[in-house]
């Protein structure tokens, strides 16, 4: 038994509804302390995995088949514990954003916690139905935080996130009814002994992967993401991006490592590489013809997305290792430029990037932040973005795979257009007319932060890449 698991998710879950009953003058305490102990206790879960490996937690007593049970090894603890930090730093930042709004916070800071919930949920989770519960509650929680504002653009982007989403969890949950009609069990390791290649499986892992795939966002189902992002307050794009976003990526990755039949994989593999690829070139042109920070930065989520599905076709260590590094150092790398274009908005009144000329000499570490964050999204070293991306090419290679290396090669390529498309103006000189009110210097740290851990993810991947590795296969 190992209780931190079910901590991981109750912590937030009770500081979700001390957030309501708190009031104006407690929430925010309230709040902060939450961040606090969840933090403290995903940490807590990734050193007792790397120390004494993989850790359960049968709920209630009750494990698989008859009960829910929690599971976590290297993979979990990673995306835990990179939740945590990221999560804790955009927490912060949402904390500084709601005294400058002077606004109650309380219902903005439960729906925050609970989708942080059940994101470390999702993550524990080890049968499909729980995959899909927690992916529909973080869906959910989604939804209200991007229209939380009550105007007309965010409800709008609320709506549609919600219309798309829920038949991709509606697909999803028809592929789910299906493998119980047939093999009578829901736990991913007790499918993954019993699943054949029958007509019924092939249906119901399509049925899966599509509904992942459209939750996920990737080409050629992309178009509704993008607007949900600009929409919403910078906090919750990237809180959203950075870490909800990665919830269906992550249980396709888990079906597929637990349960995908052999003979299966490798066609299905390609088609979902194919997609990848596609969806890194044209995420990557989309994003460079966006005159907005805010819409450049969601539309080269799309580009970035397509990366984590190279590993589909390469089924190798190298691929998985480095498409979930890929994965936390966008996490990082995203909520970073999130917060920043946030803070410039603030700070001019508007994200246009015709506008944001001296914006180094008005906002020196926001500017900082956006340079850190592109290195990463470019995949230059020393960033955690280089360290993935020189992973997949190396099993790109090894693989004989030469196309899927030169489409990593040429998303670098395309990411540093935008990137540096978005940083020549920012180092231009400042107009003589221009009037900025820069914000305290405290509301540009955490996204300062999280540039710096994209950074540190590049400098000192041994210990994240040795945890990662823990069950994968070999």
């Amino acid at each position: 038994m190992s209780p931190e698991l079910a901590a991981s998710i109750l912590v937030p879950l009770i500081g979700a509804v001390l957030c309501l009953l708190s009031g104006p003058r407690g929430e925010r305490w309230a709040f902060g302390a939450t961040i606090l102990g969840t933090a403290g206790v995903v940490s807590s879960v990734a050193w007792s995995v790397a120390t004494r490996g993989p850790l359960r937690h049968a709920v209630g007593g009750w494990g698989a088949p008859l009960g829910i049970e929690l599971r976590a090894d290297g993979l979990a603890a990673v995306m835990l514990l990179v939740a945590g930090v990221v999560g804790a730093l955009t927490s912060a930042q949402a904390i500084l954003d709601g005294r400058a709004d002077r606004r109650p916070a309380g219902r903005f800071f439960a729906i925050w916690l609970a989708a942080w919930a059940a994101l470390n949920a999702l993550v524990l989770s080890a049968d499909i139905f729980n995959l899909y519960v927690t992916l529909e509650v973080t869906t959910l929680a989604a939804v209200g935080l991007i229209a939380v504002d009550d105007d007309r653009d965010a409800l709008s982007a609320g709506l549609r996130y919600l219309l798309v989403a829920l038949p991709g969890s509606l697909i999803y949950l028809l592929g789910v009814a299906i493998l119980y009609g047939t093999y009578a069990t829901l736990d991913l390791s007790i499918l993954g002994a019993r699943l054949s290649s029958d007509l019924a499986t092939r249906a119901a892992l399509a049925l899966l992967t599509l509904g992942l795939c459209l939750k996920a966002a990737l080409f050629p189902l992309h178009a509704w993401l993008p607007p949900s992002y600009v929409s919403a307050r910078s906090t919750v794009s990237a809180f959203v991006a950075a870490l909800v976003g990665k919830g269906a990526f992550y249980i396709l990755l888990r079906i597929w490592l637990a349960a995908f039949p052999a003979d299966l994989a490798p066609r299905v593999g390609q088609v979902l590489g194919a997609l990848g690829a596609a969806s890194v070139v044209w995420g990557a042109l989309l994003a460079l013809r966006q005159r907005r920070l805010k819409a450049l930065i969601a539309y080269s989520s799309i580009s970035q997305l397509g990366y984590f599905f190279l590993l589909f076709p390469l089924d190798t260590p190298g691929a998985w290792s480095g498409s979930v590094y890929m994965a936390i150092s966008h996490a990082a790398a995203k909520a970073s430029m999130f917060l920043a274009a946030g803070t410039i908005h603030r700070a001019v009144g508007h994200d246009d990037l015709d506008g944001l000329r001296g914006l180094s000499e008005q906002l020196p570490l926001t500017s900082c932040s956006l340079v850190l964050a592109g290195v990463s999204l470019m995949g230059m070293p020393p960033s955690g973005g280089f360290v993935a991306k020189w992973l997949l090419v190396r099993a790109a290679m090894e693989r004989g795979a030469w196309w899927l290396a030169v489409v990593v090669l040429a998303g670098g390529l395309l990411a540093a257009g935008y990137v540096f498309r978005m940083l020549r103006r920012t180092l231009r000189p400042s107009p003589r007319d221009a009037r900025p009110c820069p914000p305290p210097r405290r509301e540009e740290l955490a996204a300062f932060a999280l540039a710096l851990f994209a950074l540190l993810l590049g400098v000192a991947p041994e210990a994240p890449l040795e945890l990662l590795l823990v069950r994968l296969p070999s």
